[in-house]
């Protein structure tokens, strides 16, 4: 049996970019995210879940996020994140 919970997972796991590459969440395979700005590396850090195509951000002080996937894309927070080298 596979496990289609992990399938669904793997396909948003990666790095997610804004267009002007500005914004990068770096989605890792153990639940966790790092969210970098312009030059600062590391401006945010936390934990995801995923349910479906939605995702839920809880960052280390505690500040909650979402976003949802569609199309290959990622919006978050009025922000558009496209998956690197999918541009």
């Amino acid at each position: 049996m596979r496990n289609y919970r992990f399938m669904e997972t793997k396909t948003y796991i990666g790095l997610w970019v804004t267009k002007d590459g500005y914004i990068r969440h770096e989605l890792l395979p153990n639940g966790r995210y790092d969210e970098a700005r312009g030059s600062r590396k590391s401006a945010y850090q936390g934990r995801y879940t995923l349910e479906g195509d939605h995702i839920e951000y809880v960052d280390d002080t505690g500040f909650t996020a979402d976003g949802d996937f569609r199309d290959g894309i990622l919006y978050h927070a009025g922000m558009v994140l496209y998956k690197e080298g999918t541009t």
